[in-house]
C-alpha cells in the first residue's frame, strides 16, 4: 500500500511536464524539430544531423568491440579538437580493470594521462561515428512477398542488404549495415567510420566513479562521478588504423563545447547516443514470458553467482581486481531484472498491454479485409509463446548458469574449436596453423590474467547444481548426467576434479599442452567434455524452437504494421537496436520513492554530509573532502557544486555515456542511469515517472581540474561559462 501511495504521489507531483516518448532516428528529425524548438531547442534539424556539413552527430561515438563493432556497449561524446572522448566510468570500467594490477591499481586510485604518450591502448575496442543514414525500405521490400516463409524472407533480406552495403562503401574505408525497424516493417542503411585505436586517458577512483555501488544502482538521488575519458587515434593520414605508436589524435568534424553554466529545472535537454534494445511493441504474452522466465531466472541465478564472486573478491586483493569488472557487469542486470519486475507490477503494464490488444482486436474485427490480414495475429503470437515456454526456461538457465556462469566451459569450447582446425593437416596449411596457434596463445593469456580457479570451481559447483534442480532432464547436458551418475550428484567433487586436472584451469598446464597438442588427450579433459556437452545442448535448444520463434516474429511484424495502420496520424519511434538515436525533454524533478524531499539535483555538500551512500561500499576520498573543506571550487561553483541532475529523457542501456546537450548544442551532462520506479520503460514508457540520471559537467570539470590537476585536459576543451 505504501509503495502504491508513493507512486501515485510521484505521478501527481510530476504532472507539470511530461516526458517525450521516443528514441528518434536522426534522418527523420524534421517530424520532431518544431516540438523540440517549442521546448527550448535553438538549433535546426540540419544543425543536429547533416551529411554535407559538420553537425552534432559528428561528435557522437558508439563504443564497440572489433568482433561486433555495430553493437555498441556504450556511447560517448567528443569534447575537444584532439579526439578526446567523454563517457561513463562504468563504460570504461572493463579497460580500467584490465590495466590494473596490485602495483598499479587504477580502479582504487584512478588514472590520469598528462601527456599523449601516457595514454593506455585498448586492443579490441572500437569507436564508431555515423557518416549518414538512408531509408532503404523500398529496395528491401522489392525482393520480399507475403508468400515467403520466414526463413526465405530472412535469406532474401540478407542478400539484398549485402548488396546495398557493398554499394554504399565501395572504394572507401567505411563500414555499413542495414538494420530493420518496426519489427521488420522498415529498413535503414547506416554508414559509419569505425576507429580501432581508442586509448584510456583518465578516470577518477572507483570510490567516486562507482560511488554507491550496487546499492545506488538505478536509484535517485545519486552522488556519482560516473565518467572516464578516452581518446580516438587515427593513422597519420587521419583515417582509421590499428594501434601504432605513430598514430595521431583524431581531428573530428565537430566537438561539443562543455558548459560550466549549470542547469535549471525546465531547461531543454536532448540526448544522442546508441541505445541498446527496447521492446515497446511487446504483447502481453511476451511480457508474461519476460517477467516469469527471463527476469525471474536471471535474478535467481545471478544472486548466487554474485555471492560466489564476492566471497572470492573479499578474500584476496588480486581476485578483487580480477573480478571487479565481471562482478559489476553481472550485478547491473541482476538488479535491473528485479527492479523491472517490481515496476511492471506496480504500474500494471500487463493491463496496459491487454488494453492495446483489445483495441487492436476491435479495429481488426470492424473490417473484413483487416480480418483477413490481421485476424490471426494475436493468436499466432500467443500460441508461439505458449509453445516456447518450457524451452525458454531451459534456455534461460542455460545462458545464466552454464554459458555465463563458470568461465572454463566457454573458454574450453572456443579453444578446442580453434585447435581442431589448427591440427587438421589436410585442411589447414602451415601458415594458417601458426596463425591459429598464436590466436589461442593470445586468448589464453588474456583469459588467465583475470581467472581464479577457486572462484570458477565454486561457480561451477553452485550453478550446475542449480541447473540440474530447475531444468527438465530432457535438456540436461551430458556433463550433468555424468555428474549425477559417476559422481553421484556431488557437484563439489566434480568441480574440484575438473579444477585440479583440466588444462583449462591452469596456465602452466595449458601452455605445456600447446607445446605438444594431442587431440586424444584433449577429448578426455573434463573442461573440454563440459564445454562440448553444454554447447551441444544449447544448439539443440535453439533448433527445437526455430519454428516457434519464426511464428512469433511474423506475428510481431504484422501486429506492429496493424498498429501503425490503426493510428496513421501518430509519429512513431522504432524500438532501440543499437543504432544512433536522439531523445529530447527537459531537466525535470520528481519525488523518488525513497527520498521524497530531495530537490532536482544534489550537491557536493550533500556528499560530504553523508557517511556513506545508503549502505553502499564506498566512502568519499579524503582528497575530495580536503578540496571541499578548503572551498576550492575554482570556476565551477561559489558555495557548492552540482554532482548529478535528472531529466525526463527516454533512454535505455547503451545510452550510458551519452551526451546531455542543451538547446544551444553545448554539453551539460553525461547520462549514466535510469530510475527504478520506471524500470518498466524498456517495455512501456511511463511518461510521468521516466527519468534519466546524469553527471553534471561542472562536477566533471572540477574533478579533472582540481583533483586530478590535469590542466592538459582542461586546456584542450572548449569550455563555455
Amino acid at each position: 500500500m505504501k509503495r502504491v501511495f508513493i507512486i501515485v504521489f510521484a505521478l501527481l507531483s510530476a504532472s507539470i511536464a511530461r516526458a517525450d516518448e521516443g528514441m528518434w532516428l536522426l534522418s527523420l528529425l524534421g517530424k520532431n524539430i518544431e516540438q523540440m524548438q517549442a521546448q527550448g531547442c535553438k538549433l535546426t534539424a540540419e544543425d543536429i544531423y547533416s551529411v554535407n556539413q559538420a553537425s552534432l552527430k559528428d561528435a557522437i561515438v558508439g563504443l564497440g568491440k572489433v568482433e561486433s563493432p555495430f553493437w555498441h556497449f556504450c556511447s560517448g561524446e567528443i569534447i575537444s579538437d584532439k579526439g578526446l572522448v567523454l563517457t561513463n566510468h562504468h563504460c570504461g570500467f572493463d579497460v580500467i580493470q584490465k590495466h590494473s594490477t596490485l602495483e598499479h591499481d587504477y580502479l582504487t586510485n584512478g588514472f590520469w594521462a598528462y601527456k599523449h604518450s601516457d595514454e593506455l591502448p585498448n586492443p579490441g575496442i572500437t569507436a564508431s561515428i555515423l557518416q549518414r543514414m538512408e531509408d532503404v525500405t523500398d529496395q528491401v521490400n522489392a525482393v520480399l512477398n507475403d508468400n515467403m516463409t520466414e526463413e526465405e524472407r530472412a535469406e532474401a533480406i540478407e542478400r539484398i542488404s549485402a548488396q546495398i552495403v557493398a554499394k554504399a562503401v565501395q572504394g572507401t574505408d567505411l563500414r555499413a549495415q542495414v538494420k530493420d525497424m518496426f519489427e521488420g516493417n522498415q529498413f535503414f542503411l547506416l554508414v559509419y567510420k569505425i576507429y580501432q585505436d581508442v586509448r584510456l586517458v583518465g578516470a577518477p577512483p572507483q570510490s567516486m566513479g562507482k560511488f554507491g555501488g550496487d546499492t545506488d544502482n538505478w536509484v535517485w538521488p545519486r552522488h556519482t562521478a560516473d565518467f572516464s575519458m578516452m581518446r580516438i587515434y587515427t593513422g597519420p593520414n587521419g583515417e582509421p588504423a590499428s594501434y601504432s605508436p605513430n598514430n595521431v589524435p583524431l581531428k573530428p568534424r565537430h566537438h561539443l563545447p562543455v558548459s560550466a553554466k549549470g542547469v535549471q529545472d525546465g531547461d531543454f535537454a536532448m540526448i544522442m547516443g546508441f541505445p541498446g534494445t527496447t521492446d515497446r511493441f511487446l504483447t502481453s504474452f511476451g511480457l508474461k514470458e519476460t517477467m516469469d522466465v527471463t527476469n525471474d531466472i536471471r535474478y535467481k541465478v545471478r544472486t548466487e553467482k554474485l555471492r560466489v564472486m564476492k566471497e572470492g573478491m573479499d578474500a584476496d586483493p588480486k581476485t578483487r581486481i580480477q573480478y571487479a569488472s565481471k562482478h559489476a557487469q553481472c550485478a547491473n542486470y541482476w538488479k535491473y531484472s528485479h527492479e523491472q519486475n517490481i515496476a511492471l507490477k506496480n504500474l500494471n503494464t500487463m493491463g496496459e498491454k491487454e488494453k492495446i490488444e483489445r483495441e487492436f482486436t476491435t479495429w481488426v474485427n470492424a473490417d473484413p479485409a483487416r480480418q483477413a490480414k490481421y485476424g490471426k495475429v494475436l493468436s499466432m503470437i500467443k500460441e508461439g509463446y505458449e509453445a516456447m515456454h518450457p524451452y525458454n526456461e531451459a534456455s534461460s538457465y542455460m545462458q545464466e548458469a552454464a554459458l555465463q556462469g563458470p568461465e572454463v566451459p566457454l573458454f574450453a569450447f572456443r579453444v578446442s574449436n580453434t585447435l581442431e582446425r589448427a591440427l587438421d593437416a589436410e585442411k589447414t596449411p602451415a601458415p594458417m596453423k601458426d596463425m591459429f596457434m598464436q590466436a589461442i596463445r593470445e586468448n589464453a593469456k588474456a583469459f588467465f590474467k583475470d581467472f581464479n580457479k577457486d572462484v570458477d570451481k565454486n561457480l561451477m559447483a553452485t550453478l550446475f547444481k542449480m541447473y540440474n534442480d530447475n531444468v527438465a532432464a530432457e535438456w540436461h547436458p551430458e556433463v550433468i548426467n555424468m555428474i549425477n551418475k559417476k559422481y553421484k550428484g556431488n557437484y563439489e567433487k566434480f568441480a574440484k576434479e575438473l579444477s585440479d586436472k583440466s588444462i583449462f584451469t591452469d596456465e602452466a598446464r595449458f601452455n605445456a599442452f600447446l607445446e605438444k597438442p594431442d587431440m586424444k588427450k584433449l577429448q578426455k579433459d573434463l573442461g573440454y567434455i563440459t564445454g562440448k556437452s553444454i554447447f551441444e545442448t544449447y544448439q539443440k535448444l535453439g533448433g527445437a524452437t526455430n519454428s516457434m520463434r519464426n511464428n512469433i516474429a511474423k506475428g510481431d511484424r504484422l501486429f506492429v504494421r496493424g498498429l501503425m495502420e490503426m493510428n496513421p496520424e501518430k509519429v512513431w519511434a522504432p524500438n532501440a537496436n543499437s543504432t544512433i538515436r536522439l531523445t529530447y525533454g527537459n531537466v525535470k524533478s520528481y519525488k523518488p520513492r525513497d527520498a521524497v524531499f530531495y530537490d532536482y539535483y544534489t550537491t557536493l555538500t550533500g556528499v560530504m554530509e553523508k557517511e556513506g551512500p545508503k549502505g553502499g561500499e564506498f566512502e568519499v576520498p579524503q582528497q575530495l573532502k580536503d578540496l571541499y573543506n578548503a572551498k576550492n571550487f575554482g570556476r565551477y561553483g561559489a558555495d557548492n557544486i552540482s554532482v548529478n541532475f535528472i531529466t525526463n529523457n527516454d533512454i535505455t542501456g547503451g545510452n550510458s555515456g551519452s551526451p546531455v546537450i542543451n538547446g544551444y548544442g553545448e554539453l551539460i551532462g553525461t547520462a549514466f542511469d535510469g530510475n527504478s520506479e520506471a524500470m518498466s520503460g524498456d517495455i512501456d514508457f511511463e511518461e510521468n515517472l521516466q527519468r534519466c540520471i546524469n553527471l553534471d559537467t561542472r562536477y566533471m570539470l572540477f574533478i579533472v581540474d582540481k583533483m586530478a590537476n590535469a590542466q592538459n585536459l582542461i586546456d584542450e576543451m572548449t569550455i563555455v561559462y
